[in-house]
């Protein structure tokens, strides 16, 4: 299993939580043609989905990103210990994330910045640890840096839409100790982290969701997070999950990350596919978009 790519001189390393059957791809996007899984099954299945529940595999992982100036970690997964009885897949974790962090050669203070495309439960996770009865910065000495959109978003004081249950208590656990500690940093679009990472709006899946850009010698990958969860998106790329808060936006979104991806060779980072397309690339298709490795890029 690769875990080590790179755009130009940028160095990524992708850190696994788990991947596998997570969610009836029906339920997940509702607006599906009745014939989409049949007509996309030969490829669709096993890598992506599990045919005989008609569950699409997805994957948590973070990405350290390595600029020769930062290092920057992107996307938190889903953390250990985190009471989520409203999110099964992400409740009361024990696993060996940290330690793959390590391996990777990074200790939690030796990132500089951490960044999540939205503050979903299953995207902060880690930004915090439980440390003598408290939940602290598991990264101590990195800036957390929070679109000031996405972070009035869930904010309880400030938030305008109705509370999602598959949050949980992940505000109280999450977010407010980083806030507590002085380590969350509000920022914009377009904040340069440095001069190979660009934060993006992309708003849509959230209403202050973001993406990443990162630029080196003329090639580019972009940290899309939840603009798709599936490449069964890039076939149908007017629809939408359950879960997209501006439902409009999201389909824009969408199509226009998919069609600067195609057109000038993007590699893409979203934050739910599994190995060995957690990387990928976007080839037309008609209207539509198909998946391709990497590597055939």
């Amino acid at each position: 299993m690769t875990t080590s790519f790179a755009i130009g001189d940028i160095r990524l390393e992708r850190i696994d939580e788990m991947s596998g059957p997570a969610i009836d791809a029906r339920y997940l996007l509702p607006g599906l043609p009745d014939d989409a899984i049949e007509r996309n099954l030969e490829w669709l299945a096993p890598t992506f989905l599990e045919a005989d529940t008609e569950k699409l595999v997805l994957s948590l992982h973070g990405w350290v990103v390595r600029t020769g100036r930062h290092t920057v970690l992107v996307e938190a997964c889903g953390g250990n210990h985190k009471n989520r009885p409203e999110y099964p897949r992400v409740h009361e974790l024990e696993t060996p994330w940290l330690d793959r962090l390590r391996a990777a050669g990074v200790s939690p203070e030796e990132i500089d910045y951490v960044f999540c495309s939205h503050l979903h439960v299953d995207h902060i996770g880690w930004f915090t640890a439980m440390d003598s009865g408290a939940w602290t910065p598991t990264f101590p000495n990195a800036k957390y840096l929070i679109h000031r959109r996405e972070y009035d978003n869930w904010n309880p004081e400030t938030r305008t839409l109705p509370p999602l249950a598959l949050q949980g208590s992940c505000w109280d656990d999450s977010v407010a100790p980083v806030v507590a500690a002085g380590q969350a940093v509000m920022v914009e679009d377009g904040h340069e982290i440095d001069d190979a990472l660009t934060i993006e709006a992309s708003f849509g899946h959230t209403l202050g969701h973001c993406s990443v850009r990162a630029t080196s010698r003329n090639e580019t990958g972009i940290f899309c997070g939840d603009i798709m969860h599936s490449p069964l998106e890039m076939a149908y790329p007017d629809v939408n999950t359950y879960a997209c808060e501006d439902q409009d936006a999201a389909r824009a979104t969408r199509r226009k990350l998919l069609e600067e991806a195609a057109e000038f060779g993007h590699a893409l980072m979203p934050a739910h596919f599994p190995d060995p397309y957690s990387i990928c690339r976007v080839a037309r298709d008609g209207d539509a978009f198909a998946v391709r490795r990497f590597e055939d890029g």
